[in-house]
């Protein structure tokens, strides 16, 4: 069994390597690396996790001051291996739980403790879904969306985020996300509502203003039809 996970610097130098008896996973938490291998050859940055599944040779090389999460692990998710894609944007807790690893692996050695964070990296691993990379100008807005889901979100702002024109924008923003612009900020605003009536006390009213809604009934409105059920339904007793 070689199930581990790792803080790892590369360099300069391209070196190329397989590993014979288990899949590897590199997501950059800084810089970024090159990988080449026959499925993808390119750039990995932040955000972003490749997939080298175990007898594939690789080359490999990044910045000395570039750091990298590496997963070393016997079995990946079956949905790993459905595509041809070999590179995918992470989710956001997934992401979140990767700089805590960061933090947790250079606080202390604590086996146990590791062995928990394997298995939880893992249930995370279940729930990513292989979405193809996306273009950084778009992740960028992604990020803006998600620190400012409490605000008014437009159109045109994100397209200067992007450095797109409007038109580009909604056009790109479709083709790469599978969803309009709107239809993005309104699921994003609904799972994070969802989460915050589900894991926290806070009033409705509250949870309304911190997903982007003065007005609490359109939001119920909105929450109804999104999930099929209203906000109070949610709420902790």
């Amino acid at each position: 069994m070689r199930n581990s996970i790792s803080i790892r610097g590369y360099t300069k130098q391209l070196q190329s390597h397989l590993h014979e008896d288990y899949h590897q996973l590199v997501m950059p938490i800084q810089g970024n690396i090159l990988i080449e291998m026959p499925k993808f050859v390119g750039k990995v940055t932040v955000g972003e996790c490749v997939v080298i599944p175990s007898g594939t040779e690789h080359g490999f090389k990044a910045d000395e001051i570039a750091r990298f999460i590496v997963a070393d692990l016997d079995v990946l998710p079956a949905h790993f291996f459905t595509g041809q894609l070999a590179v995918f944007s992470v989710t956001p807790p997934l992401l979140s739980y990767i700089h805590f690893i960061e933090k947790q692996l250079q606080h202390q050695v604590d086996n146990g403790l590791e062995s928990s964070i394997l298995n939880v990296f893992s249930m995370l691993l279940e729930q990513q879904t292989h979405a193809k990379p996306i273009d950084a100008r778009l992740r960028a807005v992604q990020s803006h969306i998600a620190e400012n889901i409490d605000k008014v979100l437009t159109i045109n702002e994100l397209a200067k985020i992007s450095c797109l024109s409007a038109t580009q924008f909604k056009k790109r923003f479709k083709e790469s996300i599978g969803v309009t612009t709107l239809q993005y900020i309104t699921e994003q605003r609904m799972e994070k509502a969802k989460a915050l009536l589900t894991h926290t006390d806070l009033p409705v009213q509250l949870i309304a203003e911190r997903v982007g809604y003065s007005d609490l009934s359109a939001f119920s409105r909105r929450f109804s039809k999104y999930f099929g059920l209203s906000p109070c339904k949610l709420t902790r007793q």
